[in-house]
């Protein structure tokens, strides 16, 4: 079976390859903000987080907007939200196993369209590290929402 790192060489699966080679590249910057995630302020996170919020919503009553909601997001397979239109390089993304796990969600965070290329979020991304460490903080805070 084939990771992020290793593309498969299939016919059958060329979109795969294709999100999967995006991958690969935007992992580059996973190691940006692993060294601060240990240290990540969810306080802090979730002010960093109001950049977030006109399109994206946590929390008991959070719906999917222009983004999916993200309750539970650090963990979860990409892709997960049933009723959310993803775009074809997250759909590609989810096929080939993608898992916002810290590292890929710090890597997105801080270049989302260097990470997965084809993406439709306009975000350009968080600047600082501690930001980055900060909002998944924050969000992890929230899979007790999204298991409720």
């Amino acid at each position: 079976m084939a990771t992020a790192s290793e593309p498969r060489n299939t016919a059958h699966n060329k979109g795969s390859d294709h999100a999967i080679n995006q991958l690969s590249s935007g992992h580059r910057f996973a190691g940006l903000a692993h060294a601060a995630l240990a240290e990540g302020d969810a306080e802090k996170g979730e002010k960093v987080f109001r950049k977030c919020r006109s399109c994206h919503e946590v929390g008991q009553e959070a719906k999917d907007k222009t983004g999916p909601a993200l309750n539970g997001i650090v963990g979860a397979a990409a892709g997960a939200s049933p009723d959310f239109g993803y775009s074809n390089a997250m759909k590609e993304a989810a096929e080939a196993g993608l898992v916002w796990d810290e590292a890929s969600l710090a890597a997105f965070l801080t270049k989302p369209r260097d990470f997965l290329k084809g993406t439709q979020m306009s975000f350009p991304g968080l600047r600082k590290e501690a930001d980055v460490a900060n909002v998944i903080a924050y969000l992890a805070g929230q899979q007790a929402v999204a298991e409720n």
